[in-house]
């Protein structure tokens, strides 16, 4: 039996406190898995409250955990008003025991957080470690500034830990980009197993001919949880200046609060060149079809630039994290997207004036900078080698 067609179990564990990024990756993650192992079997457990919103491949699943937030001061709640932090946070430690349990992964791969939501996820990982599982940690190419995530970690002792649990450690980005490590105190035995895949490709699921007529700039927010300024930027740029005549589609974000997107659907009723959209699962075939993006620049929507080739403007975010800041300066410097500073975009002329430049931008493709897509293949590639190590060890445990 190859190891393409042998039967194994993979889990996902996603903790999705703010925005969609955690569970987008993993579902890209898993599908491309399950595409090239006929035998394989995810299990994705997300925090998401619309996880239930996306299209899942066969034999890709998913357990929801009751939901948690991440407020702007960096404090977390709970979703259910009728539930407080200490049950909603034994709730989901529960569930992620015994999902793990039950579903006896052959493969585990946390995202992001090292020991999940308040340590939610350390003692699964004890069990599954116990059990022979592979644990994997995969991190994003820029996790958030130094010193941040320095004394975050120190808190929770989470990089010894990091090297008495994990296996392997994959960052989804190449090493000449950004090491989200970088500015830590990383122990040799951390850095050993860290593995820079590369950036995630992503693939449109329609095939869109070329039509001038829908020619048209994409705004996206990504969640949409902290997505206002953008969008109320964008459309003040688009009154201010009556040159500015290509039609801009916004996503808003299913995360925007109820309120604020009321009001943005107003502001825009009746301009002929500003169309809202609420929410879209299919975010892949919106900036395919695009001829340029507007965006935060999270890590999702920034694969998805140079998975299609999309002359970009990231007006980054600095709060809770300084992670799409710290993204948008690099591939900036690199010559693979236009930076607006959050605080800039806010002047509506100096915007509109950065949108018509943008639409006369070259593609990433044009930057002497590689662009590294080689994030899934590399993975799938990984995943062999864990699996044929499992093929090797189980004979001979058995015989011992």
């Amino acid at each position: 039996m190859t190891e393409r067609t042998r039967k194994a179990r993979v889990l996902m564990y996603s903790h999705d406190t703010f925005g969609l990024g955690h569970l987008r990756r993993c579902r890209t993650i898993a599908h491309s898995l399950v595409e090239d192992y006929r035998g394989l079997q995810v299990l994705i457990i997300s925090g998401a409250t619309i996880a239930g919103a996306f299209d899942y491949r066969a034999r890709v699943d998913f357990v929801k955990i009751p939901s948690v937030i991440k407020l702007r001061n960096g404090d977390y709640t709970s979703m259910d008003q009728h539930i407080n932090m200490t049950e909603t946070m034994a709730i989901r430690k529960s569930i992620i025991r015994h999902t793990a349990e039950t579903f006896q992964p052959d493969i585990f791969i946390v995202d992001k957080e090292p020991l999940g939501l308040r340590g939610e996820v350390e003692e699964t990982l004890q069990i599954l470690k116990e059990r022979g599982t592979t644990l994997i940690l995969g991190l994003r190419e820029v996790m958030d500034a130094p010193h941040l995530l320095d004394a975050e970690w120190k808190r929770n002792d989470v990089m010894q830990k990091i090297g008495a649990l994990y296996d392997d450690i994959w960052v989804y980005g190449p090493p000449d980009f950004y090491d989200p490590l970088t500015g830590l105190d990383v122990p040799q035995s951390v850095r050993d197993k860290m593995h820079f895949v590369g950036f995630l490709q992503r693939k449109a699921s329609i095939e869109r001919p070329s039509n001038p007529d829908e020619d048209y700039l994409l705004v996206t927010t990504g969640g949409g949880g902290d997505g206002a300024d953008l969008v109320r930027d964008v459309i003040a740029a688009y009154k201010t200046d009556p040159s500015l005549t290509i039609k801009a589609v916004i996503v808003l974000g299913p995360y925007m609060p109820h309120e604020q997107r009321s009001r943005f659907v107003e502001e825009a009723a009746g301009h002929p060149h500003l169309e809202i959209i609420e929410f879209d699962n299919r975010m892949e075939d919106r900036i395919a079809g695009a001829r340029a993006v507007v965006a935060m620049g999270g890590y999702n929507t920034y694969c998805e630039i140079l998975s299609f080739d999309k002359p970009a403007l990231i007006v980054p975010r600095t709060q809770p994290r300084l992670e799409q800041l710290i993204r948008a300066r690099r591939a900036a410097e690199l010559g693979l997207v236009s930076m607006l500073p959050p605080q800039e975009s806010a002047d509506s002329q100096r915007f509109a004036e950065e949108i018509k430049a943008l639409l006369h931008r070259a593609p990433p493709s044009a930057s002497p900078s590689a662009r590294h897509l080689e994030g899934l293949p590399t993975i799938s590639r990984l995943v062999e080698q864990y699996l044929n190590a499992k093929t090797v060890s189980e004979p001979l445990a058995a015989r011992g």
